[in-house]
């Protein structure tokens, strides 16, 4: 039932769609209600008025009155804790569906005050932050299910502050989205056959990466030479190096047929991780999208992964 009532305080309050960023918290989006402990004492003051009438007790009226003024003063200062607070800005690095996507929200104090006690938050979770007058930049956790474009929750911002007598809170709805890559398939076959048509990769002996000792031979480089385990072997010992001169690979979406459509979207995921780890340039070819060239780097897999992100669901591509 307390869900219940909060959906429907949510709806009532603004803002009640998106809206583009930078927004400015004014006084007719915040909003301010009295916490359990502000009701509690609440009831509390109301029993001391109430005992100092009846008993004409000046002195105890004089304290009743003074924590009422208080109490009054705590609801303005929550109020003014997020009064003028700025979001400038939201941001966020792709990752794979099913992990925390990490929102960088850059807030501004828009004075010179410090907001202290701040609640930065959606329905998934928050955190604690202070903002100094010159604003700071906070992350936020929001967990993925899927791939594709994930439109931004509200955010609320929210106090107790000063005495957690009343709770002040706003909203900011940001209308953007970000970006989240498919789940790439944990138990994946190898890569397929280079676009050569040659499945091993050539190794070369001219690496930069030692593949294993073996004895000296006349001709070798001194540098190669292993000297501390040539000393425990008691005859010289040289690093071999190798290096693999790998096939361009071509990740096409025919390779996959035969999988449920997802899978194919993730076994192509994991096909770019591994290209990428393996130091392997490829290309990747998908229905109805323009192919992407050979490449290779963190640009080029950006590439790969956002065009299987964005591949319709299921359902829109049968």
């Amino acid at each position: 039932m307390i869900e219940a009532l909060r959906r429907r305080i949510r709806a009532w309050t603004r803002p009640r769609g998106p809206e583009t960023l930078p927004v400015r918290l004014l006084r007719n989006r915040i909003y301010v209600l009295p916490t359990a402990t502000g009701l509690f004492f609440a009831l509390l003051l109301g029993a001391m008025l109430m005992g100092a009438l009846n008993f004409n007790n000046n002195p105890a009226l004089l304290l009743a009155l003074l924590l009422a003024g208080a109490s009054l003063a705590s609801l303005i200062a929550a109020h003014m804790q997020l009064s003028g607070l700025r979001v400038v800005a939201i941001a966020a690095d792709p990752i794979a569906a099913g992990e925390d996507l990490r929102l960088r929200i850059a807030l501004d104090a828009g004075d010179a005050r410090v907001r202290r006690g701040l609640r930065i938050g959606h329905d998934h979770g928050s955190i604690h932050a202070t903002l100094d007058a010159q604003g700071s930049t906070v992350e936020l956790p929001l967990p993925t299910r899927r791939r594709g474009l994930l439109p931004l929750p509200r955010i609320e911002l929210s106090t107790v502050q000063p005495l957690g007598l009343a709770r002040a809170w706003a909203y900011a709805w940001p209308a953007q989205s970000v970006l989240v890559y498919p789940a790439p398939e944990a138990q994946a076959p190898p890569l397929p056959v280079p676009a050569g048509g040659q499945g091993h990769p050539q190794v070369t002996r001219a690496g930069d990466d030692p593949h294993h000792l073996r004895d000296y031979r006349p001709g070798d480089a001194p540098r190669t030479v292993a000297w501390k385990a040539s000393a425990r072997r008691d005859h010289l010992l040289v690093r071999e190096y190798e290096q693999q001169r790998s096939g361009e690979l071509l990740l096409d979406w025919q390779h996959t047929s035969g999988l449920p459509y997802e899978q194919r979207i993730r076994r192509l995921a994991r096909w770019v991780d591994d290209a990428e780890r393996q130091g392997r340039r490829y290309a990747l070819q998908l229905p109805a999208t323009p192919p992407i060239p050979m490449g290779l780097g963190a640009q080029h897999r950006h590439l790969c992964l956002r065009a299987l992100a964005l591949l319709p669901g299921e359902a829109a591509h049968d």
